[in-house]
This record gives C-alpha cells, structure tokens and sequence, in this order.
C-alpha cells in the first residue's frame, strides 16, 4: 500500500504516518518543512520519501503527488491546514488570505493531482481532516476558520460524486479535539479544557477505521457533534455570544 500524507511532519498526520508504517505501508511525508522529522523515530522506515512544499503552490503539489504516484498512489491524506482566531485577525489582516489558501485552495491542489494519479488506475482514495468547526452554520461572529473548514467538507462532497464513477473514493474525518502539540500551544501549554478531549491515539483509530471501511464521512465524537447540531438550533441573537 503506498500512502502520501500531506500535513504528515506533525500532529495527526504524522500520528497517521506511524499507524501507516506498523502496516508496512510505503509513505511519503509533505510538509512546508520536511526536516521537522529529522531524528524521528519513523524516518529509520525503509523506502520512506519526504517532500517539502506549501499546499497552496499548485504546481509543486502537482509535482509531489506525481514524482511519489509513479510507483502507484493507493492512499491520499490531507491534514494540513492552517488556523487564526478573531483576535489574530484583527490584529493582522494579512493572515486571513493563508487560511483559504491552505484549507481551501491547498485542498482543491491536492485533489486534483491525487485525481489524476488515481483515474490511471482507476481506484483508490482520497481523505481529508477537517473539523467538527466546518459543521458549525454561519452564524454572528462566526469565524473563518470555520467557514474554510466548511469549505473543505463540500469539497470532499463534490469530489466523492465526480470520482464514485471512476472507482475514486472520498472520505472527509470531520474530528473535535485533538490533544496535539498545536492545540496546547494555542491553549497556553494545555487542552484539558477542551470538552471532549480526544488523545492523538483516540482519534487514529478512529480515522483509520473509517478510511479502512472507506466511508463518506466520519464524525466524531458524536456528543461534541449532538452540542453542534443544538447550536445551529438557537436563535442567531443568542448564538452571537459564543466564546470562540
């Protein structure tokens, strides 16, 4: 089986990575900064290949995907992405085009290249890692971040209608809390009062078993999902008073 990870040189995606290398998976590892993994226990992987590029560069993602799918592409992961609350925003407006150039347009690179590779041979799949953030209506106040992670769950929806025909499957990982070393480093060193907090472990085998099973979409864990699906409900007065 031969996985690409985009996004693979830190949290899920590199948690991804070692579940992929326990199954004698051959990988290759993208990220803006492949050197990240020097002195990682999963660069001693035979046959393991790195890139380094930025999602949002179509032409290097085309050539990525296209230099590792020459061998064959059975598995593409998209975990990169790029995060900035409102108060980052307002304090620099310049952030705001890197979050739709990762989370959305970096997704659609990714797609189309790993589309192309994948009609060759006429099967394999792509995934996704949004957030259970992109399930979340527009609302008052309602961020950007969210929105882009809408964006990246319709996008997987379009994809997995265009390639069903062709043998091409799509799966979107729509996932709450992650104790990841980014997490804590937004929450001041700790995640502990995110509710329903999930270990990295918790959330592999989770996504794991919904890209073995290739579902559409996997949500999890469904109590943060049922406060997403009653938020929706409340009137947008009240929803405006969210705490982001």
């Amino acid at each position: 089986m031969r996985v690409m990870i985009i996004g693979g040189t830190s949290g899920i995606g590199l948690a991804l990575a070692r579940h992929y290398a326990q199954q004698g998976a051959e990988l290759a590892l993208c990220g803006r900064d492949p050197s990240r993994l020097d002195g990682h226990p999963i660069t001693a992987q035979a046959g393991l290949l790195r890139y380094g590029f930025d999602i949002g560069d179509r032409q290097a993602v085309f050539d990525a995907v296209g230099d590792f799918a020459q061998g064959g592409l059975d598995l593409l992961i998209v975990t990169a992405g790029q995060y900035a609350d409102a108060r980052a925003l307002a304090q620099d407006r310049m952030r705001s085009l890197p979050v739709v150039r990762t989370n959305v347009s970096g997704l659609c690179h990714a797609f189309d290249a790993g589309a192309q590779a994948m009609l060759h041979s006429g099967c394999g799949q792509m995934v996704v890692v949004a957030s259970i953030a992109g399930l979340l209506h527009e609302y008052p106040n309602g961020s950007l971040y969210s929105a882009s992670k809408r964006a990246a769950i319709a996008i997987s929806d379009s994809y997995r209608k265009a390639l069903a025909p062709h043998g091409i499957d799509v799966t979107a990982v729509v996932p709450g809390y992650v104790d990841t070393q980014k997490l804590r480093g937004l929450n001041g060193g700790s995640a502990q009062r995110k509710p329903f907090l999930q270990t990295e472990e918790e959330a592999v085998r989770r996504i794991t078993r919904a890209i073995a099973g290739r579902q559409a979409c996997c949500i999890f864990p469904w109590q943060l999902h049922a406060m997403v699906r009653v938020f929706n409900l409340l009137p947008k007065g009240v929803q405006r008073y969210r705490k982001k």
